[in-house]
């Protein structure tokens, strides 16, 4: 993960580039995901997987800033993964066709920065990356 210390490379003048993790089951919109976020600069979607171990396991090996997080996956939840990851996390961004109230509420009690509706909230995904890149707060 970056600290305000790493945003630069050691000419001080390129930004490193947000690495982004999508964790989804559908590869459909994984590469619906992925080829609206290769459009930004300054992020870099350094995978895609669509279970629980996988997630986990690459954004340990990856080293990803911003986890894109269906709660819904091939094998295990989302919500495991974040439990999985603890404290020391990337920033996450829930993205879910399940809007229930307690979802929302263990999102919350865990840390999740953002909580969006696929359906709604689609367009909104590059601008909260580019937010969490620079540090901004979630409101």
């Amino acid at each position: 993960m970056l600290s305000e210390t790493d945003l630069f490379s050691r000419n001080g003048f390129h930004l490193v580039p947000l690495r982004v993790l999508l964790v989804e089951d559908s590869r459909v919109l994984a590469e619906r995901l992925r080829e609206s976020l290769d459009t930004l600069d300054g992020v870099e979607v350094v995978g895609a997987v669509s279970d629980e171990s996988s997630a986990v396991a690459a954004a340990r090996e990856k080293q990803v800033d911003v986890i894109i997080l269906d709660l819904q996956l091939k094998e295990g939840t989302g919500f495991g993964v974040v439990q999985r990851l603890g404290a020391k996390r990337p920033k996450i961004i829930v993205f879910t066709n399940y809007m229930l109230p307690e979802y929302q509420r263990l999102a919350d009690s865990l840390g999740v920065e953002y909580f969006l509706n696929k359906s709604k909230d689609y367009e909104r995904l590059p601008q909260l990356i580019q937010e969490l890149g620079a540090g901004e707060k979630p409101n």
